[in-house]
């Protein structure tokens, strides 16, 4: 009964305070919703996939306005959320280890919208009085339409329509680096989870073609995640193994199963690199990771590729953040 009331004086008081913020604007959000938002967004509440959403904001140089923390995403390997808005290293958690929101957190974070991947969370919000606004993202260029729709919600669809630019000449550039590139060219490629035997991520079956590779884990699949047997990795023999952890590349190296794999032998093992997330996982760095990927699978084509200074263009003109070589280093180097 105490937590009961203790919502619906929240609730009261969130109701009030946007019925009191002038003046209103609406955005239609990714489900088809509109959304009223207050005329400057001040405190963002992101939920569920953080490492994903946050890079969203980031990319609109909207960092510092999260106001809640990483929940279970504070692993050495989330170091880099924490170079770009260093406040989230002290911010409450907002969700429930199963993502779930917390609700009564988050009407005492007071926000003035909240993010979310998670369409299950929406409703309940909205019906709060809280701005939710839902971002879907499904294909590899959904990540544009995702940025479009934080423009509107930031006020800026100047750096919106920017970084939409940058992500269509980025991937054009490496189209052109690979003209003429056969078939028989392209190495077979397997973005590899060891401990558990998957392909983890749907779109690894986009940026592996885009940067010139034969995916042999790409079977039309429409699932997150492909599991196979060791007898199936055995077959597919892939030229080069992904990884996205140096755990999972030791595990690679050190266990005699995988010894015999052409990617093995030859040493063709490569870490990916990460930044505000993994860059071969749904980010808004995905141009980014076609840029390494097409210079890992191709490094005579892509010979005079430089991927420090790309690297360091991309965070400084949109995340607005001066990275210097050792943190360019760390990021290409996957380490974390």
């Amino acid at each position: 009964m105490q937590r009961r009331h203790c919502l619906i004086t929240l609730f009261a008081a969130t109701t009030a305070r946007l019925q009191a913020a002038e003046p209103r604007r609406n955005v239609t959000d990714m489900a088809g919703r509109r959304v009223g938002l207050p005329a400057r967004i001040e405190r963002v509440v992101t939920l569920g996939s953080l490492p994903v959403l946050n890079s969203f904001v980031f990319t609109l140089g909207e960092g510092r306005r999260i106001v809640n923390g990483l929940a279970d995403f504070k692993r050495p390997h989330w170091k880099y959320q924490t170079v770009f808005a260093p406040q989230l290293a002290d911010q409450p958690t907002l969700q429930q280890p199963n993502r779930e929101p917390n609700v009564e957190a988050i009407l005492q974070a007071r926000p003035d919208v909240v993010l979310t991947l998670h369409r299950e969370s929406v409703d309940r919000l909205a019906a709060l009085g809280v701005p939710t606004v839902f971002l879907a993202w499904r294909e590899p260029e959904d990540v544009k339409a995702c940025v479009h729709l934080l423009g509107a919600v930031f006020g800026k669809p100047e750096a919106a329509a920017r970084y939409q630019r940058w992500f269509d000449t980025t991937l054009a550039r490496v189209a052109h680096g690979l003209r003429g590139l056969s078939e028989a060219q392209r190495p077979r490629v397997l973005y590899l989870q060891p401990e558990t035997m998957t392909q983890p991520r749907l779109i690894a079956e986009w940026w592996i073609p885009a940067a010139g590779g034969m995916s042999v884990s790409n079977d039309g699949r429409s699932t997150e995640t492909r599991s196979f047997t060791l007898e199936q990795l055995l077959l597919w023999d892939p030229d080069l193994l992904i990884l996205s952890s140096p755990q999972a590349l030791e595990r690679v190296r050190a266990d005699r199963a995988f010894a015999s794999l052409k990617a093995v032998r030859s040493g063709r093992l490569h870490l990916v690199p990460v930044g505000a997330h993994t860059w071969s996982n749904r980010t808004a760095e995905q141009p980014l990771t076609v840029l390494w990927a097409a210079h890992t699978f191709h490094p005579a084509r892509f010979a005079t590729l430089d991927l420090a200074a790309e690297t360091r263009g991309f965070y400084r003109d949109f995340f607005g953040h001066t990275l210097d070589n050792t943190e360019v280093a760390e990021i290409l180097g996957g380490q974390l």
